[in-house]
């Protein structure tokens, strides 16, 4: 059977919250986001879950103590996310992986069925990168194959893993797991709609 391994981004600046809060801070029934997004992750059938860490690190990793994953802190984060994607793809944890899904830390309605329905489509495709989608709009999580984790490692700046995807020399198999694949956080009004409660500001 094909391994996966689990990428969850966590490095971002959260840049459209209020100053002085952290959106993967926010609670959920009391859980950081961020720990809740690990939690599921650590609930599918992954190999293993490797966490991407940049602005304010050392909080993110408090979220996350005790959980059985591996992090790594990407120096570049503030160029955006491309050099998180390749900051995670070059970790050793996801080296040996036949894939590697990627997840966004931000995206609170991710459940393991959903990531057990990608990871079925992958496992039982042939080198394809398998994509969540709304219907026919493209989304996250994306599973992405070995042929093109070279790829993945080379990238930079803030185009995300979109130009290696364009440059694939593998098909995409796109999988209707509905509005969770596009509902992330951004903002004040996506958090409180989504059920998560405010952080307090830093001092």
């Amino acid at each position: 059977m094909k391994t996966i391994g689990g990428l969850l981004l966590a490095a971002g600046r959260s840049s459209r919250m209020p100053e002085g809060c952290h959106k993967l801070l926010a609670e959920f029934n009391g859980v950081p986001l961020v720990r809740r997004s690990a939690e599921t992750m650590l609930r599918s059938d992954l190999r293993s879950v490797t966490v991407v860490t940049g602005h304010r690190s050392p909080e993110i990793q408090m979220a996350l103590n005790g959980l059985p994953v591996f992090t790594t802190y990407n120096k570049n984060f503030a160029e955006g996310m491309g050099t998180s994607l390749a900051c995670g793809f070059r970790h050793p944890s996801l080296a040996s992986c036949d894939g590697v899904l990627v997840m966004l830390a931000d995206m609170p309605e991710i459940t393991e069925a959903h990531i057990a329905e990608l990871l079925s489509a992958f496992r039982s495709g042939q080198d394809a990168l398998v994509r969540g989608a709304d219907g026919e709009k493209p989304g996250h999580p994306v599973i992405v194959p070995s042929a093109i984790f070279s790829q993945m490692k080379k990238l930079d700046g803030d185009h995300g893993g979109k130009e290696a995807l364009q440059r694939r020399e593998v098909p995409v198999t796109m999988i209707n797991i509905g509005k969770a694949a596009l509902k992330d956080i951004d903002t004040v009004q996506d958090l409180l709609a989504a059920g998560g409660e405010l952080c307090s500001r830093s001092e």
